[in-house]
């Protein structure tokens, strides 16, 4: 986890976007990527969501591990 934390950051850094991620706007990031996610599964059994937006259920989850794994290095 802790080799996935620095790929990210490193990423972060080289694009120059440290001073946009500072831990209340990562935590409402985080939050805003959590509802996406949730969104996929709304009036949907877990296995109809899953069937229909798969992908997408993927790239909301990585997302939300990306700004969790932000807000915990800050």
């Amino acid at each position: 986890m802790k080799h996935l934390q620095q790929k990210i950051i490193a990423f972060r850094d080289a694009r120059n976007w440290r001073q946009f991620h500072n831990p209340k706007d990562l935590a409402i990031s985080l939050t805003l990527e959590a509802g996406e996610l949730l969104e996929n599964f709304q009036w949907k059994t877990s296995e109809e969501a899953v069937q229909a937006n798969f992908e997408n259920i993927k790239d909301e989850l990585a997302d939300v591990v990306i700004y969790a794994l932000l807000l915990s290095h800050e």
